[in-house]
């Protein structure tokens, strides 16, 4: 029993999406966010090693990728290291990513149909405009339709990492749009793995990973505790998972879909939280980049960059990650808030859902794992396609930070107006501006003084900029 009673919203005002969080859901969106940015950082490090690497010890590079451990009976898992990080360490980010969408559908943004419409319809158009974008360059007799997942996908990582670093003055409600958008995108990517890209299915060793799952949940809803049973149980399931032909990550989600998010009882914190809490570092700090040091080293030459805008699989790539998700997201949301109830927050601008639209098509950790998936019988074309995805999220990565850089200057100057204190007293103009008496005082001191002119010329110039209004704040972030 919880301590204190829920409070029912009002039925008769609708509820914004994005609107003023919770306290605790506040607090775990900052929590993701500063997780994900370091995550992001330690990407981009990573990238840029593989990138060096592959192009000046190019042999080098490729024997560790080929390299093979672990035991071949009786699951085959004698496999090269290349293939361990695409199969095994994306699944602890998936599994992670699990447990994000199950807290999301269960105590976040996605909890309540109004409430998760605005963000599922952006992230659905983001995904379906890229790939029909890639479909059309790719109809031709010199087309490979196969690769039209490759553009859908947004790293959230990488692109939460350029949030930080070019938005100090941005919106929080600008981040947590982004995250919430990326949850939707991840299940979708996950969904299209699973149905698409899953072949040679072994239905014993598939029903033996089911059961896997089902003991799993069970045991976890009966209240067992102890890495010691659940560690194993989960490598096991993975295992017969990657040998069913079903994708092995799809294990990992799989189980974080199946922890309780929820509190119970006088619990300070969920199951699913916690193990959340404990396995992130893991996931961001190691097994992400890790497997972007074995996936992004592509080679980068002359003749390689012309064959990415001369060949229409690389040249579909980038032009779903550019324009596809662009326009699709930007789209989706505006079409969502145009024609339906549910809203944005009012104090968010356009203009920042269109920097926001053009930095979801970065695309890096998804996307180079269905650039494998979708060419696994030509290297040259999937490189060429990694080649791809690599400068199509740079483009979209520049583009964003311009943009951002321009909302970040105007939602900085609001700051600095919502702290200005012209009379001195600790508390910010903005606070008293309906005040008679403070208005009088204001002027009193104004007039005489040599400060009056241009404080003056200030009021005008905020009365001829509309968004630069007294009723506005910036303070967000």
């Amino acid at each position: 029993m919880t301590d204190q009673p829920p409070v029912p919203e009002p039925t008769t005002r609708r509820r914004q999406f994005l609107g003023r969080l919770s306290l605790p859901e506040r607090t775990f969106i900052t929590d993701a966010l500063r997780t994900e940015t370091v995550g992001g950082m330690l990407l981009l490090g990573a990238a840029a090693i593989a990138l060096i690497w592959a192009n000046v010890w190019p042999d080098a590079y490729r024997s560790l990728l080929d390299y093979t451990v672990g035991p071949s009976a009786p699951l085959h898992l004698d496999l090269s290291l290349a293939t361990w990080a695409k199969d095994g360490l994306l699944a602890v980010f998936f599994f992670v990513a699990g447990i994000e969408l199950k807290r999301e559908f269960v105590a976040g943004e996605l909890r309540t149909p109004s409430a998760a419409l605005l963000p599922v319809v952006a992230a659905v158009c983001g995904v379906a405009l890229p790939a029909i974008l890639f479909a059309l360059v790719n109809s031709g007799s010199g087309g490979h339709p196969s690769g039209w997942a490759i553009p859908t996908a947004t790293d959230i990582a990488f692109a939460l990492g350029v949030l930080a670093v070019v938005g100090s003055h941005l919106p929080s409600a600008l981040r947590a749009f982004l995250l919430t958008l990326a949850v939707v995108d991840d299940l979708i990517a996950i969904l299209i793995i699973a149905i698409f890209y899953s072949h040679g299915i072994k239905f014993w060793a598939l029903g033996l990973a089911l059961a896997g799952l089902v003991l799993f949940w069970f045991l976890h809803r009966r209240g067992v505790h102890g890495w010691y049973i659940f560690v194993p149980l989960a490598v096991v399931t993975w295992a017969l998972m990657h040998e069913s032909g079903i994708h092995a990550t799809v294990a990992g989600v799989a189980m974080g879909l199946m922890l309780r998010c929820h509190r119970e009882g006088d619990e300070q914190h969920s199951p699913g939280e916690h193990i959340e809490h404990l396995v992130r570092p893991f996931s961001a700090g190691l097994a992400v980049p890790l497997f972007a040091l074995f996936s992004a080293g592509v080679a980068i030459s002359g003749p390689a960059l012309r064959e990415v805008f001369t060949q229409a699989a690389p040249i579909g790539i980038v032009i779903g990650l550019l324009v596809g998700k662009s326009v699709g997201v930007f789209g989706g949301t505006w079409l969502t808030a145009r024609y339906t109830r549910a809203e944005l927050n009012p104090q968010l601008k356009w203009a920042d859902m269109v920097a926001v639209s053009v930095l979801a098509g970065i695309g890096f950790t998804v996307s180079l794992l269905i650039s494998e998936l979708a060419f696994p019988d030509d290297p040259t074309l999937a490189s060429r396609a990694k080649t791809a995805v690599l400068l199509g999220s740079l483009i979209c990565a520049t583009v964003a930070t311009v943009l951002l850089k321009l909302r970040n200057r105007h939602y900085r100057a609001l700051c600095e107006e919502e702290d200005r204190d012209v009379d001195g007293d600790g508390v910010p103009d903005v606070y008293q501006a309906d005040d008679p008496a403070w208005r009088a005082r204001v002027g009193e001191d104004r007039h005489p003084g040599p400060e009056a002119a241009p404080e003056a010329d200030r009021e005008a110039n905020r009365q001829s900029d509309p968004e630069r209004g007294p009723g506005r704040s910036g303070r967000h972030s």
